[in-house]
């Protein structure tokens, strides 16, 4: 039997598909490289000697969806595909809503229609909203997120709760991220968005190898204690364990299971490019401007429950975070660069 993993070849897609090839899964990866690269996927198929299947195509399509499963015994499906930038929700809210809960609804009505019922949701923090305190647990309330993105998400996790709730065959799992950052320490595959980033450690590390002239900080009067946001980033490695934890997790129960993937500690923005500097050995130029539309003072976790329910943790600390992201980025200074067109 086959996962399929929807933007499979994306930033946490890619990392997650090489740790379900290593640990023996056969492997069917959808993107319609709008933000990612065919190349990761070569890439993570030299590191595990295992060539993961690709289609190109887009999770909104339904007649591709149906001859995928068709095609191929899918055994469950990790979905990934959607868009992430929390300023760019705010400018094009509609492209969010249609790409992410629209691709949604289309992939479980084609998986309903193949009698696949097993799913791990790529969901987030922000569905949160601004939380009154930390650290944020899985039973703090889903308050009113604060951007297009994070609204985006929740809908997702609503029609998802409503389905299971419909269905009691379903297992799913509502996987909420804190801050990806960090790259496989073979250096070979990493975070690599097309055009200017718009997370913070792909900023850092292009003004570090000379892409950009210097980083924005977007707030420096938040009430933290160096006035800047504080973020739980958590490396992508770990991250991508989670999701064969959430799926060994699944094949065992039925239901709607929510877990927080975190690390528990906070940094502020300064915090990462002191880290940064010091991993890289260059000096990273910034300038404190505006707060961005959308963005909280602060977030991390509380992933106790992922410890106990999913025998899973983060293990890897900023100190490796750091050096994963700068020794991506160092040998490969202009990403994968393959001449991948990008399809929207």
């Amino acid at each position: 039997m086959t996962l399929l993993v929807t933007g499979g070849a994306g930033y946490i897609g890619s990392h997650t598909v090489l740790e379900l090839l290593a640990a023996g899964q056969d492997v069917l990866a959808l993107d319609n490289l709008s933000n990612s690269s065919r190349e990761s996927l070569r890439r993570v198929a030299a590191l595990t000697g295992r060539e993961p299947g690709f289609i190109q195509g887009d999770v909104r399509d339904r007649t591709l969806l149906d001859r995928i499963f068709t095609d191929t015994a899918i055994d469950g499906v990790v979905h990934f595909a959607g868009l992430k930038a929390v300023g760019e929700s705010v400018s094009e809210p509609l492209r969010y809503f249609d790409n992410n809960v629209t691709g949604s609804i289309t992939l479980c009505e084609a998986m309903a229609a193949a009698g696949v019922r097993r799913l791990v949701f790529s969901s987030s923090a922000t569905v949160y909203g601004d939380p009154a305190a930390m650290p944020i647990d899985e039973n703090c309330p889903t308050g009113t997120p604060t951007n297009p993105y994070g609204r985006s998400k929740l809908m997702v996790e609503q029609v998802l709760q409503d389905l299971g709730r419909s269905d009691p065959r379903w297992s799913i799992a509502l996987l909420r991220y804190f801050n990806p950052v960090g790259a496989h320490a073979s250096g070979r595959i990493g975070e690599d968005p097309h055009g200017v980033p718009n997370n913070l450690l792909p900023y850092i590390t292009q003004v570090a190898v000379g892409r950009l002239k210097q980083l924005s900080v977007f707030g420096g009067d938040y009430p933290t204690p160096d006035g800047t946001g504080i973020r739980d980033y958590i490396h992508i490695v770990d991250l991508a364990q989670g999701h064969l934890a959430a799926l060994d997790y699944l094949r065992q129960h039925t239901g709607v299971r929510i877990w927080n993937l975190g690390t528990g500690t906070g940094y502020s923005v300064l915090d990462m490019i002191r880290a940064f500097e010091v991993a890289s050995g260059r000096a990273i130029p910034y300038v404190i401007t505006g707060r961005r539309a959308g963005d909280i003072a602060e977030c991390w976790a509380d992933a106790g429950k992922a410890r106990r329910e999913l025998g899973w943790q983060a293990h890897r600390g900023l100190t490796q975070m750091m050096a994963d992201a700068w020794r991506w980025q160092s040998e490969n200074p202009d990403g994968y660069a393959t001449g991948d067109t990008p399809q929207n």
